[in-house]
């Protein structure tokens, strides 16, 4: 087919002409290159795959890359942070993309978080483009979903207490939750319920930082403890704890400070809270004082600075701060 005639250009075929994928969620990244590679040796078992960063890509690159072959050979390329490609060679990929080569599958990932490449990406888009939206997935509701869909991909059906609790045990890296999701599928026959995911990672959600500051505002200094060095020895990093535990004491501060008698939804709007934290913050905040919250967030910073390099032991740190935070959840009233 000659160069000037344009393919017929789809929202949803992998090999489409130009394929974007856009967002800094690294795994939905790779699985939308891992896509469109397949579909091509699918067609082609003999495609030939190039990845570029942007220091391999100078004016007549992809020219090279992209002009045809003798044998109609198949290619996918593919142009990782594409938002930092230089003027020059976003001259060419703009020129490319008003007539794409017969056989090459073009993919441009553009993992910037600003507006730098702007400009490349409206101008892919405006020519038909395919579009992976690769987001980072921060929303609890979207990990479930994400835990649901990997599940169902699979051909497998899962309680939603099973979701729910895989997430907990696990948290937010997509990538662990994909894993988790196959060694389940792998492993075991039938329905995945709760219990089946306890049985694979008990204490996981114990181990959390989250878990960590809880029991650490409430006063409950021994379990603080014992969930920290489970979170260290699962590998839960120094900085998350101290930023469990910063948002915990943050949060009491905030709601101690609000009108007495404001309803859990106003008072969600104002302070920046969903509800159900709300009524969580109550009841941990008994006991504490203002001298408590100033106290507990001079621990937390100097246990974030001790963490940050701050200081030779991350873990002797943690636990002096844990122990000050609960302790301060129990100062009395002046």
């Amino acid at each position: 087919m000659p160069r000037n005639m344009p393919r017929k250009k789809t929202t949803d075929d992998p090999l489409a002409p130009v394929t974007l994928a856009v967002g800094q969620e690294e795994l939905l990244i790779d699985r939308a290159v891992q896509q469109v590679v397949a579909a091509a040796r699918a067609a082609d078992a003999d495609t030939d795959v190039r990845q570029l960063d942007p220091g391999e890509l100078t004016p007549g690159t992809l020219a090279g890359l992209t002009s045809p072959s003798l044998f109609a050979e198949r290619k996918v390329v593919v142009v990782r942070q594409a938002q930092d490609l230089p003027a020059d060679v976003v001259k060419e990929v703009k020129a490319y993309l008003a007539a794409p080569a017969e056989e090459i599958t073009l993919v441009l990932l553009f993992t910037g978080s600003g507006t730098k490449g702007k400009g490349l990406l409206d101008a892919a888009r405006k020519a038909g483009a395919r579009e992976v939206a690769c987001a980072k997935v921060t929303k609890p509701s979207d990990r479930l979903a994400f835990v649901r869909d990997e599940f169902r991909a699979a051909g497998r059906s899962a309680t939603p207490a099973a979701c729910q609790a895989l997430v907990d045990a696990l948290g937010s890296d997509l990538r662990e939750l994909a894993s988790a999701c196959s060694q389940l599928v792998a492993d075991t026959d039938g329905t995945i319920d709760e219990a089946v995911v306890a049985r694979y990672y008990t204490g996981r959600a114990e181990a959390s930082s989250f878990t960590v500051a809880d029991r650490a505002v409430e006063g409950r200094a021994a379990e603080a403890l014992e969930a920290l060095r489970w979170a260290l020895a699962t590998g839960v990093a120094p900085v998350l704890v101290t930023s469990a535990l910063a948002q915990g004491v943050r949060a009491i501060g905030k709601l101690a400070s609000a009108p007495a008698g404001a309803r859990p939804g106003d008072l969600a709007r104002e302070l920046g809270m969903p509800p159900w934290k709300i009524d969580r913050v109550r009841q941990q905040m008994r006991g504490w004082s203002a001298d408590g919250v100033a106290v507990a967030l001079r621990a937390v910073a100097e246990a974030d600075l001790a963490v940050k390099g701050g200081g030779y032991d991350p873990g002797y740190a943690l636990e002096r701060a844990v122990l000050t935070v609960a302790r301060a959840a129990r100062t009395p009233r002046q």
